[in-house]
């Protein structure tokens, strides 16, 4: 693991440098404009770029060294960085040239999140790779809790350019690291061999190897539809409790979902997720959907910190679990393709509630529970009426859909099939037993592949705001 653990330490001192630019941005945009509208079309602008450029992303990670792609992703960061830096104190700087960088990060983020991900699998043992997933989503879960508060203080004391040369020496840092750390090549497989050929056809491939794949198909639809919901709450959490409480109490609750976040991941950690893979999706879907509603019952900050606390906690569980589902059952050779059309798939639904939430809690659910509303009689009596509780009642709902996802991911044989591939330290193997099932190469003997998102992501996710980073590129 020590290989593992290098590249693991420097990606997190490298993701908390990026959060923290992430947070400075944001900052910066908001306070040079005033609008909200500017603030949100960076994270539309954050996500679009590498949705639309993953399938192709995925080919070349498979084609190229991946130590070469995170090393190249770094260089143009530092260039970037320095950039914005150098307008800055120039006195030039403007929100389009943040929009334009984040464009550009976006689409390096389509390559550096799949390539960390198969590096997890190339560089730990095959019984780790649930834990290495869950180290990765820690580094991710601890950047996106401090970055906030750390961003906020730093801002005063050395101001955005002292913001953006620390960003620039976590980059070095990082590269360092790269140069000194061998990262071993994937074994060739039958099946990546089969899609060798033009980047067309191998575009292609990555789609076949998770349709072809019945629990593939599964997990992706089932992370999709949750997916739906989280987009809704990373929206829809800040206005809701503004509604009804104070700026600090705001506070309170995202840093204690953050906690939330945290433990989850170093939860998934040193347990390496449950045995039956599908307890580790499916399962604590159920948890998550009813830690929905019951931040939705009432308007009380205790309530709404417990339920966030609860729902970030399981939610890096089940972003653990699946990640090192794809790291089993898909060959290293074929995993930068296939993480990179399951991020896709995955983040084009999280982008898409990102922009249905306001106009939905707006339009439709606001109005129902304001204090004349058409339900202020009725469920109003139950959940409160006035700001935020339309927004509440909203989440409740997806709470409900939540639950109800679990529910249909127990009983969808892709799910209930997944057997435990990963085995935990010292325990038998089930491979090692006669079976008529064949067992594809893996690079556990060359060892695991990485989460970008395992978590939540391992990707130098650099998206201007404090949004959480999205669990598919966790």
């Amino acid at each position: 693991m020590r290989k593992f653990i290098a590249i693991w330490a420097s990606s997190l001192v490298t993701m908390t440098g990026s959060a923290l630019t992430g947070f400075a941005l944001g900052v910066w945009v908001y306070l040079e404009t005033g609008s909200t509208t500017q603030l949100a079309l960076t994270f539309v602008l954050a996500f679009l770029p590498a949705i639309v450029f993953s399938p192709l992303a995925g080919a070349l990670v498979d084609r190229w060294d991946r130590r070469v792609i995170l090393l190249v992703g770094d260089a143009v960061g530092i260039g970037t960085t320095l950039t914005l830096g150098l307008l800055f104190t120039a006195g030039h700087l403007q929100p389009w040239h943040i929009f334009v960088t984040t464009v550009i990060r976006s689409l390096l983020r389509a390559m550096q999140v799949p390539a960390l991900n198969s590096i997890v699998v190339l560089l730990a043992p095959k019984e780790q790779i649930g834990r290495a997933n869950g180290m990765m989503g820690v580094a991710n879960a601890i950047s996106q809790t401090v970055a906030p508060a750390l961003g906020g203080a730093l801002m005063l004391a050395i101001g955005l350019n002292g913001v953006l040369f620390i960003d620039c020496a976590t980059f070095f840092l990082n590269v360092v690291v790269l140069f000194l750390t061998r990262i071993p090549a994937p074994p060739a497989s039958e099946a990546g061999s089969e899609g060798k050929g033009s980047l067309r056809s191998e575009i292609r491939q990555g789609w076949r190897v998770l349709a072809v794949n019945r629990a593939l198909v599964t997990l992706a639809v089932f992370y999709a539809a949750l997916d739906l919901s989280v987009g809704f709450v990373d929206v829809l959490i800040t206005p809701m409790v503004i509604g009804f409480a104070s700026v600090s109490a705001l506070g309170m609750v995202l840093t204690v979902g953050g906690v939330g976040l945290v433990l989850g991941s170093v939860t998934m950690a040193s347990w390496g997720g449950p045995r039956r893979r599908v307890h580790g999706t499916a399962g604590f879907a159920i948890p998550l959907g009813l830690f929905l509603c019951l931040g939705s019952l009432r308007p009380s900050v205790t309530l709404v910190a417990i339920a966030a606390f609860g729902f970030m906690f399981c939610s890096m569980i089940i972003d653990g679990t699946s990640r090192s589902i794809i790291g089993t059952e898909v060959e290293p050779d074929l995993q930068g393709r296939a993480f990179a059309t399951f991020n896709m798939i995955t983040n084009t639904v999280l982008c898409s509630s990102y922009l249905l939430a306001g106009p939905v809690s707006d339009r439709i659910f606001e109005p129902l529970l304001a204090e004349d509303g058409a339900l202020a009689g009725s469920v109003g009596g139950v959940i409160g009426t006035g700001p935020g509780r339309g927004m509440a009642l909203l989440l409740g709902l997806l709470g409900l859909l939540v639950l109800a996802t679990a529910a249909v991911g127990y009983l969808t044989p892709g799910l209930r099939s997944l057997s435990d591939k990963v085995t935990k330290p010292d325990e038998p193997s089930p491979e090692a037993e006669p079976s008529s099932e064949k067992e594809p190469a893996r690079g556990a003997d060359a060892g695991p592949s990485e989460d970008a998102g395992a978590t939540g992501g391992t990707g130098r996710e650099t998206t201007v705001g404090t949004a959480r980073q999205p669990v598919s590129d966790r």
